[in-house]
């Protein structure tokens, strides 16, 4: 089975892209909270070409499908939207905390805490353990209050690497002394994805465009589908 996979993401401070193709990835990555949509699809251009591919030759795309910055997400979503209709590619939908967890996993990480930063006074959470190399979700995706999230941890083990921004704002967090903060995992990336999407695809987990949504956790946003697509 083909395993060319383009990923994107501009869902947190992060802008990135990354190209797994014939066994070789080609990633770049910048901290620029507002010019994703200067930035991301230069970023594509670049990496295909690298590679030596169109657009038309990738097998699915990848994208940051949140939680994070709202504008962010409605960003990668529409981009994504763009990319996939344009070369009839199948979606992986991936979560932002699941791509830090998994940055950590693949740094040696069994158990992991990720959380981003949601304004308001709150956090977004998931706690992630590794299975098979691959950050496997532990109950469900949160935003929480930083004092709701602490009286809820249910950590497996002893030594639990904590990664986001979530962690900075919140610093209070990192009180239980399980935690160890990771900052090389602070901002979620398209390369971290990759695993997690590779995975997917293997696993038949591709989705055509019209069921894919982003995912805000915030009940009030809405995300209206492209005309006709509802």
């Amino acid at each position: 089975m083909s395993n060319t996979i383009l990923i994107i993401d501009t869902a947190t401070e992060n802008c990135s892209a990354a190209l797994h193709h014939e066994g070789k990835t080609y990633a770049q990555v910048e901290e620029a909270p507002r010019e994703h949509s200067q930035k991301i699809l230069p970023m594509v251009d670049d990496l295909l070409a690298q590679a030596g591919l169109t657009l038309n030759q990738v097998s699915a795309i990848g994208f940051g499908r949140g939680p994070g910055s709202f504008t962010g997400i409605r960003i990668g979503t529409a981009m994504m939207q763009g990319l996939s209709l344009g070369a009839d590619l199948p979606v992986l939908p991936i979560s932002n905390l699941a791509a830090m967890a998994q940055g950590a996993i693949d740094l040696g990480a069994k158990e992991v805490m990720a959380a981003i930063d949601a304004r308001m006074g709150e956090v977004y959470l998931g706690h992630f353990v590794a299975k098979d190399g691959l950050a496997t979700l532990v109950g469900e995706e949160r935003v929480l209050k930083p004092q709701d999230a602490m009286a809820q941890w249910q950590l497996q083990g002893d030594a639990v690497v904590a990664v986001g921004t979530g962690f900075e704002t919140y610093p209070e967090l990192l009180a239980d002394e399980r935690l160890e903060f990771d900052a090389r995992c602070r901002l979620p990336t398209a390369q971290m994805m990759l695993p997690l999407a590779q995975a997917m695809w293997q696993a038949g987990e591709a989705l055509p465009l019209e069921q894919v949504e982003p995912v805000y956790l915030r009940n009030e946003v809405a995300w209206k589908k492209l005309p006709g697509r509802e």
